[in-house]
């Protein structure tokens, strides 16, 4: 699983770099699924959390959260996106049930 992560309008500090990789590290379960992870993390008024997956059969999805403070858009970000991995690992294997 590639994992990139980019931040506009702003300088990521390593502290809150290492606390988005603890918070990827919970996908453990879904990287042999997941080719690649992208996040970018931007500053405006507000953060914005974004997160784009892309599956091995083609699939991509994408989540976004906003919140005054960066870790708090963080994790609803990954709350988001482990719903959704959870939700497409599930279709997945229903179609593998149903074949």
């Amino acid at each position: 699983m590639n994992t990139e992560i980019k931040a506009v309008h702003f300088t990521l500090r390593d502290d809150a770099r290492e606390y988005l990789e603890k918070k990827i590290a919970r996908l453990h379960n879904a990287e042999n699924m997941i080719v690649d992870l992208l996040f970018t993390l931007t500053k405006d008024r507000d953060f914005a959390a974004e997160a784009t997956a892309n599956f091995r059969w083609g699939v991509s999805i994408h989540v976004r959260e906003t919140d005054f403070d960066l870790n708090p858009a963080i994790d609803k970000m990954m709350d988001k996106l482990e719903a959704k991995i959870s939700k497409e690992k599930e279709k997945m294997q229903d179609l593998r049930k149903e074949a």
